[in-house]
C-alpha cells in the first residue's frame, strides 16, 4: 500500500467514524496491509494525518485532534449557515452551574467541600449530576482525609466538546479563586459560554446533510 492509498483509507475512516478515532484503532485499518512491516506504523499515521489537516486546510471542514482522538468537524466560520439547516440552540446554564464546571475545570482535582469554599454556598447535588450525567466531569480519587472525598475532574468528553486536545487551551484565567466574591465569575462565564456559542459539528458522512449530494 502506497502513501496515497494509506492517506485515502485513513480519511474515510475518519469520515465515516461516529467518534474520534486514536492512533491505536487507526493502525487496525493497516494490519493487513502489503508492507514490509506487516502494517502502517503510528508515526507514520501522524505524518499522514498532519498531510491531511494541510489538504483540508482551505475548506469547510477541518481535521483535528481533540483528547479521545481525531475527527472531522466543521471549522467555526460554517456554523451560522450549518444553524439554517439544522439549528441547535446551546444549552443554558444556571450561573451556579457554571461557577462549578469552571471551578472543576481550573482547580481540579477538587472535592464537593472545595468548590463549597471558593463559592461561599453549598453545591447542589443536582447540579454535580448533571454534570456527571452530561459526560462532562467525573470522580478521578478520593483525597487521602477522613471521610475520603470524592476528588471531581473534567473528562475527554468535556474536553472533545469544546473542540480541545488539553485542558491548557482553555481560556486563561487570574482570578479563580476569587469566583465567590464575585470579581471573576463574568471572566469564567465567558470562557465557558464562547464555546457553546462556536461549537463545532462532527461531520461523519451518514449523518449530517453536507456530506449528501441532495
Amino acid at each position: 500500500m502506497n502513501t496515497d492509498e494509506a492517506k485515502k483509507v485513513l480519511e474515510t475512516a475518519l469520515l465515516c467514524a461516529r467518534e474520534p478515532m486514536t492512533i491505536h484503532a487507526m493502525k487496525k485499518l493497516f494490519v493487513d496491509a502489503d508492507t514490509a512491516g506487516g502494517g502502517v506504523g503510528a508515526d507514520t499515521i501522524k505524518i499522514l494525518l498532519e498531510e491531511l489537516r494541510q489538504d483540508w486546510q482551505d475548506r469547510g471542514i477541518e481535521i483535528v485532534s481533540l483528547a479521545s482522538g481525531w475527527r472531522f468537524q466543521s471549522r467555526p466560520e460554517m456554523k451560522p449557515y450549518l444553524d439554517r439547516i439544522a439549528p441547535e440552540k446551546a444549552p443554558k446554564y444556571s450561573r451556579a452551574t457554571l461557577e462549578t464546571l469552571a471551578i472543576i475545570a481550573y482547580r481540579q482535582p477538587v472535592t464537593r467541600g472545595d468548590i463549597e469554599e471558593i463559592r461561599g454556598v453549598a453545591v447542589n447535588s443536582q447540579t454535580i449530576k448533571m454534570l456527571e450525567d452530561r459526560g462532562w466531569i467525573d470522580v478521578v480519587g478520593h483525597r487521602e482525609v477522613p471521610g475520603r472525598p470524592a476528588l471531581l475532574g473534567t473528562t475527554k468528553q468535556f474536553l472533545d466538546d469544546l473542540g480541545l486536545a488539553v485542558l491548557s487551551q482553555l481560556p486563561p484565567l487570574q482570578q479563580v479563586a476569587d469566583i465567590g466574591a464575585g470579581r471573576s465569575l463574568e471572566a469564567l462565564e465567558a470562557a465557558l459560554q464562547q464555546f457553546d456559542d462556536t461549537s463545532p459539528v462532527e461531520v461523519p458522512i451518514h449523518d449530517q446533510a453536507l456530506a449528501s449530494n441532495d
